[in-house]
């Protein structure tokens, strides 16, 4: 089942470019790369599919060195006409089977600009590391992930709703209805084979094998991005204890009671973090744009999708009762649907959010997230509890240049002016949590109020 991805605009935008570039489509496995493309492959009036985890496909590439070559023998074999402007599109999936095909980009850029070319693949990191001239400049990235909110209300055809969260500020009309769908969302994930089977069957029994063959196909790839036999080892150790540690910041030392130093676990985990399955998100130390993210501080783990990992923590059915998901496994869940919100705003390039951290001796300040927005850095923290409760909120505020914060939580949006312990005043957001997706025109609209009011 083919769902509306928001990525789609920016495919129609590359199809149109003059200096078109061959496209390389990025994301781990399973989050709906080849159902996109094959969508997108309609609009051409004559289009190949190449698979190269086939022998045969892969052999047009082990076959000929000359694109020339390799061109003319696809035309013959699959009785295609000649290429003419914006008439074909070639789509090689799974790329990353043949390195070689990655270097022959460049040269399909230079000698067929009139071939649109799309290729896509889930172990790309690994497999330019052996590829012997990889065509740097000469291709283009788009990065695709798990549905987010907004493309998970419009697989279930919620046409309706979508328009009203457009309306900024959103109405008390809309946040009923909007909170049930986030909810719903927050349960199943975004992995479109899930959500696909969820909306056909309407059964959550029935999702469990769907999740277990996922993250099965995930484990099968570790001897692929793994440098040996003891960092394999080291992998499946961390993708077995990994989500237990999902509300707190990990230490590479001996990581989930094992023996493995910090270097192996280290080296794994960015291993798990270049296929997007388990990110390391970082600590910013920084109240002044641009952010300064500090490597050397503990970092979060961050889940591929939160379907995943309530799976993997064996909450789903307990999520089914509770009203406030910040009340769900220690407060986690949400902290991490938000990221994964966030995450999937950037198409054309990967950018993961950072949280904030202020340490000195004998205090800690931390901030759940920091967002870049124009030449402000904007504290959120994601809570139910009173602002009075929001201290490391109020530390940040009282450092930064600027006085906007806001608040994540399951209650009506409103902006608040407040004052901190320290006397600093500020302007405090609090934004329903199905609205993470729509963080720039919120804060387009949070800031330009204020600013109004301060001029008035």
């Amino acid at each position: 089942m083919a769902f509306k991805r928001k990525i789609e605009d920016a495919l129609a935008q590359w199809k149109n470019q003059d200096n078109r570039k061959p496209l390389l489509l990025r994301g781990a496995r399973q989050v709906g790369k080849t159902t996109l493309v094959n969508s997108f492959a309609k609009t051409y009036p004559q289009r190949i599919y190449l698979n190269l985890e086939k022998k045969a496909d892969a052999a047009y590439f082990t076959n000929y060195d000359e694109v020339t070559h390799i061109l003319d023998a696809l035309l013959i074999a699959k009785n295609l006409q000649p290429i003419q402007q914006k008439t074909t599109l070639l789509f090689i999936d799974e790329i990353q089977e043949v390195p070689d095909a990655i270097a022959l980009l460049r040269y399909f850029y230079e000698e067929f600009p009139e071939l649109h070319l799309i290729a896509a693949g889930s172990l790309l990191e690994y497999t330019m590391g052996k590829v012997p001239s990889f065509p740097v400049g000469r291709v283009q990235y788009l990065y695709l992930f798990p549905l987010n909110f907004q493309e998970y209300l419009q697989a279930f055809d919620m046409e309706l709703l979508l328009e009203k969260l457009k309306v900024v500020p959103v109405e008390k009309t809309t946040h009923h209805v909007a909170m049930q769908w986030f909810h719903q969302y927050a349960l199943i994930g975004g992995m479109p084979e899930v959500v696909a089977n969820f909306k056909e069957h309407k059964q959550l029994v029935q999702l469990s094998g769907i999740y277990e063959s996922i993250w099965a196909s995930y484990c099968d790839d570790v001897p692929k991005y793994a440098k040996n036999s003891t960092e394999e080892k080291v992998i499946r150790h961390i993708m077995q204890t990994a989500p237990q540690y999902v509300d707190k910041r990990i230490q590479f030392q001996g990581f989930g009671n094992s023996n493995y130093r910090s270097r192996e676990v280290g080296e794994s985990f960015r291993a798990l973090d270049d296929a997007k399955i388990i990110q390391l998100i970082y600590p910013g130390t920084s109240v002044e744009f641009p952010l300064l993210v500090d490597y050397k501080k503990s970092p979060r783990l961050q889940f591929l999708d939160t379907g995943i990992l309530n799976v993997a923590l064996g909450i789903q059915s307990e999520l089914l009762n509770v009203e406030d998901l910040s009340q769900s496994y220690r407060g986690a869940l949400v902290p991490h649907i938000i990221t994964q919100e966030l995450i999937s705003l950037h198409e054309t390039s990967y950018k993961k959010p950072n949280f904030w951290v202020r340490q000195k001796k004998d205090a800690q300040a931390e901030v759940d997230l920091i967002y870049s927005y124009k030449n402000l850095l904007i504290p959120i923290e994601i809570k139910s509890g009173k602002v009075g409760t929001l201290r490391s909120l109020h530390q940040f505020v009282e450092r930064a240049p600027h006085p906007y914060a806001v608040r994540m939580y399951a209650g009506d949006f409103s902006i608040e002016q407040h004052t901190t312990p320290g006397g600093v005043e500020f302007y405090l957001m609090n934004l329903p949590y199905y609205l993470a997706t729509y963080i720039d025109a919120y804060l387009a609209y949070f800031t330009n109020q204020n600013e109004t009011i301060n001029e008035q």
